[in-house]
C-alpha cells in the first residue's frame, strides 16, 4: 500500500444505546481510490461521518499521522479531510458559482479554483448563475463535489456519489473520480455499485454488520462468489 494518509483503527460508534461500529479497521493510502462496500444498513456512511468527527466515536483515527479523532468536524477539515454527504448538502437559494465560493477555507488560493471546477464539469460552468435548488439531481452531486474541492483537501470520502443517478451520468462521475486521482487526490468511496467500484479502486474494503468483512484488490473480490453472495447481492 501507499503512504498511509488515512488510518482507522478500533473505530466504535454509538447511536443512542444502539452499538453501530464494532471496531472498524481500515486505511487509505495517498494517491489511492479505496472502496467501501455493502448493503444499506451495515455502517459504511456511519463510518465516514464517524471518521469526519460527525458523529460520536471511539478508537483511533489518524490523518495524516495526526490523531484526530474527538475533534470537531471544521477543525478536521482544516487539516485536509473532504466529505461529500450522500445528501447532495448544497445552499439551494444560492447560485452555482456562489456555492462553489462557500467552499473556499481561507483568503488564500488553494491548487484548485472555480475555472478548474468549471473546466472539469463543463455544465457547472453553463449553469453557474443559475440556483442550485433547481439543478438535477447529477448537477448537484457535481456540485456538491466541487465545492468540497475548493476546500484545497488531500483525501475526500464520498458517500454515495451516484445514489439515484441515470446511468450515463454514473459513468461521468466515475470518470471524473479518476480524474480526481490522477491530479493526486486520495479517495474513500462508500458505494453501492460494485461495477463502478471493482473499476476505478486499488483496494476495496466490504462491510457487513458494523465492522470490515473483507479486504483486499478489486480482482480479490471479483474472485471471492461466497463474499459477494453473503454480504453484497440482494
Amino acid at each position: 500500500m501507499a503512504e498511509p494518509m488515512l488510518e482507522v483503527k478500533d473505530l466504535h460508534a454509538y447511536y443512542g444505546k444502539s452499538h453501530v461500529l464494532h471496531g472498524v479497521d481500515l486505511n487509505v493510502g495517498r494517491g489511492e481510490i479505496v472502496s467501501l462496500l455493502g448493503r444499506n444498513g451495515v455502517g459504511r456512511s456511519t463510518t465516514v461521518k464517524t471518521v469526519m468527527g460527525l458523529v460520536t466515536g471511539a478508537g483511533s483515527v489518524r490523518f495524516k499521522g495526526e490523531e484526530v479523532l474527538g475533534l470537531k468536524a471544521y477543525e478536521i477539515a482544516h487539516k485536509g479531510l473532504g466529505y461529500v454527504p450522500e445528501n447532495r448538502d448544497i445552499f439551494p437559494t444560492l447560485t452555482v458559482e456562489q456555492n462553489l465560493i462557500l467552499g473556499l477555507k481561507g483568503k488564500t488560493a488553494g491548487r484548485w479554483s472555480i475555472d478548474d471546477m468549471y473546466g472539469m464539469f463543463p455544465r457547472l460552468k453553463e449553469r453557474q448563475h443559475t440556483q442550485a435548488g433547481v439543478l438535477s439531481g447529477g448537477e448537484q452531486q457535481m456540485l456538491t463535489l466541487c465545492r468540497t474541492l475548493m476546500g484545497d483537501p488531500d483525501l475526500i470520502m464520498i458517500d454515495e456519489p451516484t445514489e439515484g443517478l441515470a446511468p450515463k451520468i454514473v459513468e461521468q462521475v466515475a470518470q471524473y473520480l479518476k480524474e480526481l486521482e490522477r491530479r493526486g487526490i486520495s479517495i474513500l468511496l462508500v458505494e453501492q455499485k460494485l461495477a463502478i467500484a471493482l473499476d476505478i479502486s486499488q483496494r476495496v474494503y466490504v462491510m457487513g454488520h458494523g465492522h470490515i468483512v473483507f479486504e483486499g484488490s478489486p480482482a480479490d473480490l471479483r474472485a471471492n462468489a461466497q463474499v459477494r453472495k453473503e454480504w453484497l447481492e440482494v
